[in-house]
C-alpha cells in the first residue's frame, strides 16, 4: 500500500527511492545505497495499491497510472461471501462445508445491517463470527452425544436471519435513508471520496437575521462556494420560484441561513452537491419536501446550468445500498451510468437527467415547484426573460 510508506524522517524518505525506481528515464540503471550495485528494473511491471491518493507525493503519484476500482454492489457481496468467505471461515474453524448453512436472506443482513464499506473485510470478520458461534454450538452438541446428556437435542446447521441478531448483537447500520422521514429543508445528496462513494444530507434552516448565510460541517472552500452560488440564484429567482410577490423582494431581508452537512468530524469538498443545495434552499422557503429516496448530485452555475460531476458508479453504488430509488444527476453524465453502473442496480433505480435547475427542480419536487407562469425561464440556461 503505497500510500503508507510514510514521509520524510531520520530514518529516510521511502518515496525519494520510488521516484527513480518508478521513472522509466532512470530505473534501468538503479543504483541500491546500500548495496552499491546497479540493478536493471526497466523491465519490471510494478503493480502498488492505495485507500487514497491524498497521503502519496504528487512527483510519486505522478509516475503512476491510476486505476480506480469501484465498490462492491450487495449482489456481488453476497456471491464472494458465499462462494468464497463463508467455505474459507468454516475450513479456517475446522468445520465441514455442510455443518454451517447461512441462507440468502440471513447473508443479505449481514451484508446490509452489520457492515458498511465498499469491500468486503468487515463482512468476513463478521461471517467468522457467525461460524465461530455455530462451532461452539456443534462443540456442544457432540460433548452431549458422549454424554448421553439430552442427546435429543441436535445440532442444527443452517443459519437463518432471526439467528443473527442472537449471534451478532443489534444492527449496527440502518438504512438512513429510507428510515428519514421527508422535512422541509433536508435534502439527499451523493459523495465521493477515496475509499468510495457514499451519501450526505444538507440541512438548511432559517432564523431572524440580517440576510447572512452560515456554513457548517467541516466543509471545504468549493464547497462553500456552491452554497453562495446556490443562495445567489434562490434570492435571484425568488418571484420565479413562487417564493416572494414581486421581482425586487428579497426572501432574506430579515433573516439569516444556516447550511449543514452532518458528520462534522468528516471533511467534505468539491461542488457536486450545488443542486442539492439549491433544492435544500427552495425546500426550506417553500415549506415542500423532497422524497427521502430521492438523491442528487450535479454541480450548478448561476445561469442554472447543471454540469457534470465524477465518481458516477460509485455514488450511484453507494445511494443503492442506501435504499435511494431515484437519482437526479446531470445529462452529461448519461454515458456514465450506461456504461459503468451494473445492470442490476440500474434495474432498481429510476434515473432522471437534467441539463438546467428549473428540470432539476421539477423532478425533485414531482412537480409541486415550477416556473411561475409568464416567468418562462430561457431554454438554454434557466435565467430570467428580460
Amino acid at each position: 500500500e503505497i500510500d503508507k510508506v510514510g514521509s520524510r524522517g531520520h530514518h529516510g524518505d521511502p518515496s525519494a527511492a520510488f521516484l527513480e525506481v518508478l521513472d522509466p528515464e532512470q530505473n534501468n540503471t538503479f543504483t541500491d545505497h546500500y548495496l552499491n550495485v546497479p540493478f536493471d528494473l526497466s523491465k519490471i511491471l510494478f503493480i502498488a495499491t492505495a485507500n487514497t491518493v491524498e497521503t502519496i507525493p504528487a512527483p510519486l503519484l505522478d509516475r503512476m497510472e491510476l486505476i480506480t476500482l469501484p465498490g462492491y454492489t450487495y449482489a456481488e457481496k453476497l456471491a464472494i461471501a458465499t462462494n468464497h468467505l463463508l467455505p474459507k471461515q468454516i475450513r479456517l474453524h475446522g468445520l465441514n462445508p455442510e455443518d454451517v448453512k447461512v441462507t440468502e436472506q440471513a447473508m443479505f443482513k449481514i451484508a446490509t445491517g452489520y457492515t458498511r464499506e465498499s469491500g468486503v473485510r468487515q463482512l468476513e470478520r463478521e461471517l467468522g463470527a457467525v461460524v465461530r458461534a455455530k462451532a461452539v454450538e456443534y462443540a456442544e452438541a457432540q460433548e452431549r452425544k458422549l454424554s448421553n446428556v439430552q442427546p435429543h437435542i441436535e445440532y442444527q446447521p443452517h443459519v437463518a436471519i432471526s439467528d443473527i441478531e442472537d449471534i451478532l448483537g443489534q444492527e449496527k447500520y440502518v438504512n438512513e435513508v429510507t428510515e428519514r422521514t421527508p422535512t422541509p429543508g433536508v435534502v439527499t445528496g451523493m459523495a465521493y471520496n477515496g475509499v468510495g462513494g457514499g451519501i450526505l444530507f444538507i440541512e438548511v434552516s432559517q432564523m431572524p437575521g440580517k440576510g447572512h448565510l452560515q456554513l457548517t460541517g467541516s466543509l471545504g472552500e468549493v464547497i462553500k462556494e456552491s452554497a453562495h452560488i446556490a443562495l445567489s440564484w434562490v434570492k435571484s429567482h425568488g418571484y420565479e420560484i413562487g417564493l416572494t410577490n414581486s421581482r425586487g423582494q428579497n426572501i432574506m431581508e430579515k433573516a439569516d441561513v444556516h447550511i449543514h452537512m452532518p458528520s462534522g468530524g468528516t471533511p467534505k469538498d468539491g461542488p457536486s452537491a450545488g443542486i442539492a443545495m439549491v433544492c435544500a434552499l427552495v425546500s426550506m422557503f417553500s415549506c415542500e419536501t423532497v422524497p427521502a429516496t430521492t438523491a442528487m448530485t450535479g454541480e450548478f452555475t448561476l445561469r442554472g446550468l447543471v454540469m457534470p460531476v465524477g465518481g458516477i458508479k460509485e455514488k450511484v453504488i453507494a445511494a443503492h445500498r442506501a435504499g435511494v430509488r431515484k437519482i437526479i444527476m446531470p445529462l452529461r453524465n448519461q454515458k456514465d451510468v450506461v456504461a459503468d453502473v451494473p445492470n442490476n442496480v440500474r434495474e432498481e433505480i429510476e434515473f432522471v437527467y437534467a441539463s438546467t435547475i428549473w428540470e432539476v427542480l421539477r423532478e425533485a419536487f414531482e412537480g409541486r415547484i415550477v416556473a411561475r407562469e409568464g416567468t418562462v425561464p430561457a431554454a438554454a440556461g434557466g435565467g430570467l426573460v428580460c
